[in-house]
């Protein structure tokens, strides 16, 4: 039994459908209830390369995402203003690993010889390709194959309801429209059913919790309150609103997320088909709405003179940053915002949907004592991304130089770093990121995506980084081949937006 719809509940039942039916034994079956009268927030709109891979598993096309769901391609993340105040402070961060990063580590060789491109434009030519607002493929390249790697940026809600269709029709989830009114328990603890505001009662073996914010049975019903992890991450709300392009098929589409930093808080602005989507996500602390809300639309009148500002509307979100001491309890296992939700910086929300669901859908406990050791497991694997996840998120603050108001100086505090990132830091002083600094498999962010920020930050090791001669000039050879790389790409890979009106002109 899922809870709650939206990209979370709908991911989760089409990733355990699928695994279902590969089941050689009776499958499960999997019931989503969904009520009407709760609105979606709908402001994950970034999705990781995991994407690919989780519609391909699930048997949707590419192509009818992107038609559905405004959607077009993600890159990677631009930052503007974080390292300093001034707006030519920028640098990226790509879906692309550094070129033979398994084997070499490009860092040293970059910070020795002091190249005049940046760090991100000589390991990988994505970086390029990125700047230049191309796309990651060419238009007739296969469904899911690419050039360079990618993921989306959609509309959420619409994404939604495009996976309940699939869910439904090609999936065979049931859905059940109806308000959760009580929670029915078992002796032992264990929940038995679900009562609906109508009078019908639901009985269910497991139960997912999918009801965002108000995390109805996770804590509303077990009482696992959220950890606040508001001591090193201060953002705790954001104002989101909707722009649309003046000319919405020829305008360009930016090819990754570009986040802007403010004096308390960034600012997202994400690139759809038909709009972009901007938000202005920061510390109550250090702003009241009224001033925040002049803020986002001072960017707005700056990046997109033609629209009317006072004509859009916009919306604010409340969050108190954090995750659950437990993610599993019982029989209960909270997916998405009932499990936690801190800033969206590096768009972390969908893929911890995606981790958690295929988790779930492709170790589903047959009996009771499986459960009880998959809850054990699946507890731990959760903590330990959700501490990796802010201490992550923690260093695009504290590895620049930014410290022109309160706001950035409190973030740059040692005492608001966890313990992890500051031991980081300290060897990061004579030793680059390497393999060691985030060495599990299914790492959220590799150890790659930490030299990609420290680095485009202007972080300065206090101590020469040693290289033999041999390994440096291959990565110096690999540096060279990259930028051609990015040349030849340049010449012959179409603009993001002719490869969405491609898609778009296409039939299925």
């Amino acid at each position: 039994m899922i809870v709650g719809g939206g990209a979370a509940g709908w991911i989760t039942a089409s990733v355990v459908a699928a695994e279902q039916r590969r089941r050689a034994d009776e499958p499960a079956q999997v019931t989503l209830i969904e009520s009407a009268d709760v609105p979606i927030i709908g402001v994950g709109e970034g999705t990781w390369p995991s994407m690919r891979s989780t519609l391909q598993r699930i048997g949707l096309a590419e192509d009818a995402l992107l038609r559905s769901c405004d959607a077009s391609f993600k890159q990677g993340t631009q930052f503007i203003g974080w390292g300093s105040r001034e707006r030519e402070d920028a640098y990226c961060h790509p879906f692309s690993w550094p070129t033979e990063y398994a084997s070499l580590n490009p860092a040293p060789a970059w910070l020795r010889d002091g190249n005049a491109a940046s760090f991100a434009e000589c390991v990988t030519p994505q970086a390029s390709v990125m700047r230049l607002g191309l796309a990651p493929k060419q238009a007739n390249a296969p469904q899911y194959a690419f050039t360079v790697n990618y993921g989306y940026h959609l509309d959420a809600i619409r994404f939604g309801e495009l996976l309940r269709r699939h869910a439904t029709e090609a999936l065979g989830v049931a859905r059940i429209e109806g308000t959760v009114s009580a929670v029915v328990a078992h002796a032992d603890g264990d929940i038995a059913a679900l009562a609906l505001d109508g009078g019908a009662r639901v009985a269910g073996d497991l139960f997912i919790d999918c009801t965002g914010f108000k995390a109805l049975l996770i804590e509303g019903h077990y009482g696992r309150r959220i950890a606040s992890a508001a001591n090193a991450l201060f953002n705790d709300a954001a104002i989101a609103t909707q722009v649309p392009y003046p000319d919405p098929h020829g305008d360009p589409i930016a090819a990754a997320t570009r986040a802007t930093a403010q004096a308390a808080g960034w600012i997202w602005d994400i690139g759809l088909g038909s709009r972009r989507g901007v938000g202005y996500v920061h510390s109550q602390a250090h702003i009241d709405e009224a001033a925040a809300a002049h803020t986002l639309e001072r960017y707005i009148a700056q990046t997109t003179p033609a629209v009317d500002v006072g004509k859009l509307t916009r919306r604010t979100i409340r969050f108190e940053p954090g995750c659950r001491t437990e993610f599993w309890v019982r029989n209960c296992v909270a997916v998405g915002l009932s499990a936690g939700f801190v800033e969206p910086l590096e768009a972390s929300a969908l893929a911890l949907i995606e981790q958690s669901a295929a988790i779930i859908g492709g170790q589903l406990p047959r009996d009771r004592r499986i459960m009880a050791a998959m809850a054990k497991r699946f507890n731990a694997k959760m903590r330990y991304h959700w501490e990796r996840i802010v201490e992550f998120l923690k260093l695009h603050y504290v590895a620049g130089r930014r410290d022109d108001s309160e706001y950035w100086r409190e973030h740059r505090n040692p005492a608001t770093c966890p313990a992890s990132l500051s031991e980081k830091l300290a060897l990061w002083q004579q030793q680059p990121p390497w393999h060691e600094d985030a060495p599990l498999l299914d790492e959220l962010f590799p150890s790659a995506s930490y030299q990609y920020v420290l680095y485009g930050l202007g972080f300065k090791p206090r101590y020469a980084m040693a290289q033999d001669e041999q390994t440096h000039r291959r990565a110096q050879e690999v540096f060279r081949k990259n930028l051609e790389q990015a040349r030849r790409l340049a010449q012959c890979l179409p603009t993001t937006r002719a490869l969405v009106n491609a898609v778009a002109q296409r039939t299925a």
